[in-house]
């Protein structure tokens, strides 16, 4: 493996640029904003930044429509703003990753508003369109991730359009290769300014099954879930082998240009992991992929024990691990051992941030995440979310992860804006700001630093394999191994003691990882964590019995 591929093991801070810093007092975070704060992410030790959409958008899904792939949304700045964001990263050993959004274009970008138009234009196939059925029903079951049908009656048509998301957001018909030639094209253009990669959204949803089947039904037990769209097997919406395709012209793209990579994101559906693995295997699919669907449910032994598991058997592709991003509660909320009675404790924050950055791969931190910083509570009247909006209490959308970056303390917005933010700073996240933490040398944030710098010196972790120790609860281990190195890994996940097997620390020397303190006495403290070098001719530690 050469080490010069910068992206294994490499660790991406996502911004979500509305939410990081307005300069301008519109309460929506902005470019100039980025690249003012340039110098703290780099301080961190990260990579590289993941910048979620800043593209022209009605913001219908806050960007995740796009109207045109080549510009910049006024909201966010300009494209000399752009270049300023890109030359200050680069400036400070950054690299910039952004997002891609393939699967579906906005109802208001131009090559829609054509297709629309009738069923005989230049672009009458490049999205996915349908006849009703004899009834005037839609062509098949599918659904939205969002709610109702998947699909919306267009009368200039007389036919359905095909959304996977909100009805906003119609699917390119992808089968077509001139629409993956245009949005390639579009990539080209932000690569030949200079961005180091792509995130591609949505990897699951680029091809749709041609024959238009309807999708079984899943099984399922207990009351109807408020999300109808898990009440399918999702076969002939999403899901399709052929979309191999897409991703070998997508890294035929990128192999033009050294050194640039991309991201995919995994669906949740079942075999997300193997779906990560199998779409990043090889020299004609994406560099790396992540999923949240291996530790979305519960964060407990036997969920993290199966993932651990399931990386010792990976011989190819290379995963990319989230705890947290801009479409899910955050981690140490989510996960929080003691949730609903107390807020997290920064050992449980510390816990999830050393695991996160131990596991094979590569890692992306979501914005906040190196302050601890839990999901805000938000009341209905504050929602921007059209999910969130339309579900609420159910489901409270994904606002409470999107809430301002808390710079200052005591400033009017915590220092993210001097105008009305889009939505309110977390009235928790205050005591959690960057010049609180800065000030204190036991923070999270100087953790995470420190963490972060004696990870960088890590060849195992950054690109070694993996073996599991198979603990028992509530402990989880691993050895990460790379030519001559070895380094053990082990985590409580409890928030009790617990006595490590002696066997377990046999012949192995611990290490000053970061904040992380020695292991003494071999107990681990609760949500602790232990790092330890294994000799390199010495066998990974004897499996210890989950009896």
């Amino acid at each position: 493996m050469a080490k010069t591929e910068w992206w294994r093991g490499a660790t991406i801070y996502q911004v979500y640029p509305r939410s990081f810093l307005d300069t301008n007092g519109d309460g929506v975070g902005d470019l100039p904003g980025i690249t003012a704060r340039m110098p703290y992410i780099a301080a961190l030790g990260v990579d590289a930044i993941w910048l979620c959409p800043f593209f022209p958008s009605p913001q219908a899904d806050f960007g995740y429509d796009v109207s045109d792939y080549t510009g910049v949304d006024p909201r966010f700045g300009s494209l000399a703003d752009f270049d300023s964001l890109l030359a200050r990263a680069h400036g400070l050993g950054l690299r910039v990753l952004i997002d891609q959004v393939w699967s579906h274009s906005s109802d208001r970008h131009p090559w829609f508003r054509e297709s629309r138009s009738s069923r005989d234009n230049a672009r009458a196939d490049w999205y996915v369109w349908a006849d009703p059925a004899p009834d005037g029903t839609p062509p098949n079951n599918w659904l939205s991730v969002f709610g109702g049908a998947a699909w919306t009656w267009e009368p200039r048509r007389r036919q359905y359009y095909l959304h996977h998301f909100l009805s906003q957001q119609p699917a390119f018909n992808l089968h077509n290769p001139a629409v993956m030639d245009a949005l390639l094209q579009a990539g080209a253009f932000w690569l030949d300014r200079g961005v180091d990669g792509f995130r591609l959204d949505a990897v699951d949803f680029l091809l749709h099954d041609r024959a238009l089947r309807s999708n079984p039904p899943a099984p399922w037990t207990g009351p109807t879930p408020a999300k109808l769209f898990a009440l399918q097997e999702h076969r002939h919406d999403m899901l399709q082998p052929e979309a191999t395709g897409l991703l070998a012209r997508i890294r035929g793209l990128l192999d033009r240009y050294p050194g640039r990579v991309a991201l995919g994101e995994i669906s949740s559906q079942p075999g997300a992991y193997n779906r990560v693995l199998s779409c990043t295997a090889g020299q004609d699919r994406l560099h790396m992929a992540y999923t949240l669907s291996p530790l979305r449910g519960a964060f407990d032994w036997t969920t993290v024990s199966a993932l651990v598991d399931a990386q010792a058997e990976a011989a190819d592709g290379w995963p990319c691990w989230s705890f947290s991003n801009h479409d899910v509660e955050r981690a140490v909320s989510r996960w929080n051992p003691e949730r609903g009675s107390a807020p997290p404790s920064p050992g449980f924050a510390r816990l999830l941030m050393a695991l996160l950055l131990s596991l094979r791969g590569s890692v992306c931190l979501y914005q906040g995440e190196e302050l601890g910083l839990g999901e805000a509570v938000l009341k209905q009247h504050e929602l921007r979310d059209p999910f969130g909006i339309a579900y609420w209490p159910e489901f409270r959308g994904r606002d409470g992860s999107r809430t301002p970056m808390p710079w200052a303390q005591h400033e009017p917005q915590a220092g993210f804006s001097h105008g009305t933010p889009w939505l309110p700073v977390g009235a928790e996240h205050r005591r959690q700001a960057v010049d609180v933490q800065e000030a204190d040398p036991h923070s999270l944030l100087h953790w995470t630093r420190d963490f972060l710098a004696w990870r960088r010196a890590q060849p195992a972790l950054r690109y070694g394999t993996l073996t599991s120790l198979g603990l028992p609860a509530p402990l989880v281990g691993f050895v990460r191994r790379h030519e001559q190195e070895a380094v053990m890994c082990v985590f409580n996940l409890s928030n009790q003691p617990v006595a490590l097997d002696p066997s377990l620390l046999e012949g192995t020397s611990p290490l000053h990882a970061g904040g992380v303190p020695v292991v003494t006495g071999g107990t681990l403290p609760p949500f602790g964590a232990s790092f330890a070098r294994v000799p390199v001719l010495q066998p990974a530690p004897a499996l210890i019995p989950t009896a």
